[in-house]
């Protein structure tokens, strides 16, 4: 049975996608089955993945909307080795479409669950803002991985994020719990990255993933060519962070069993 986890953080730009297509890649190098739900109308883990969203027959929109299955709608990421439910422009007026229907922040959740035996890992890609679309996400995870950049910011963003995921936890999915936090373009050169790592793990202990994924040119390069930077440059100090990250990440899943 499928482990449901989003890929979030309510501030741009900290590398949710990145994180996203490239676990993804590392988890199926080690052996995992993967699906990975775009949830962003920009469509960036689509085509990060090799999949053309302005060629999607069907995608996440047509799920949320109930006019088709994940099975009907998924596609396969050849180079990456998982599966996408891919996303596109039409995914931003899903957000109004959504308003007006029933069970509107649980309709991904009903949707995975005819296809949970599937898959190892649904890896869910959460747009920055807290809307129905991350509500969607939330609702559906067993937990929440957080990228974040070891900068004064991104301290503040996390505090909001915390609060939301135990509101969403109180309210309406007592699964969803903070699985860790991943420290993403990390340079240990820089003082302050060293000193707010520092103050992360103080603060959440073992929360903290043990993997730290540096600032690496190559992981920034690959989405142009349609490739996880894992696969595209395997030999990167990036693709190698990541393959370890999902070695972790399988560990702390077992452990959670």
């Amino acid at each position: 049975m499928a482990r449901i986890f989003c890929i979030a953080n309510q501030k741009g730009g900290v590398g949710k996608t990145t994180t996203t297509v490239n676990l993804a890649a590392g988890l199926a190098l080690v052996g995992q089955r993967v699906l990975v739900v775009d949830l962003d109308p920009q469509g960036n883990a689509t085509m990060g993945s090799g999949v053309d969203k302005r060629k999607l027959d069907l995608s996440v929109y047509d799920v949320l909307l109930e006019s088709a299955g994940v099975r009907d709608a998924r596609q396969r990421s050849e180079k990456g080795g998982y599966d996408v439910l891919g996303a596109n422009r039409e995914l931003a007026g899903a957000e109004v479409e959504l308003v007006e229907l029933e069970h509107r922040d649980k309709r991904l959740r009903r949707a995975l669950e005819v296809a949970a035996e599937d898959y190892d890992f649904v890896l869910v890609d959460c747009p920055p803002s807290l809307s129905l679309l991350t509500l969607n996400g939330l609702c559906s995870a067993h937990g929440v991985i957080v990228p974040m950049q070891c900068e004064y910011f991104a301290l503040e963003g996390l505090s909001d994020l915390v609060n939301t995921i135990k509101q969403v936890h109180a309210n309406l999915n007592r699964d969803l719990q903070i699985i860790g936090l991943l420290r993403v373009m990390f340079d240990p050169r820089i003082t302050l990255q060293q000193q707010v790592s520092e103050q992360l793990k103080a603060h959440f202990g073992d929360k903290v993933f043990d993997t730290v994924i540096p600032r690496n040119v190559r992981l920034a390069e690959a989405p142009s060519y349609g490739q996880p930077g894992v696969v595209f440059d395997p030999a990167s100090r990036g693709a190698q962070a990541f393959v370890e990250f999902a070695k972790e990440m399988v560990l702390r899943v077992e452990a959670m069993a």
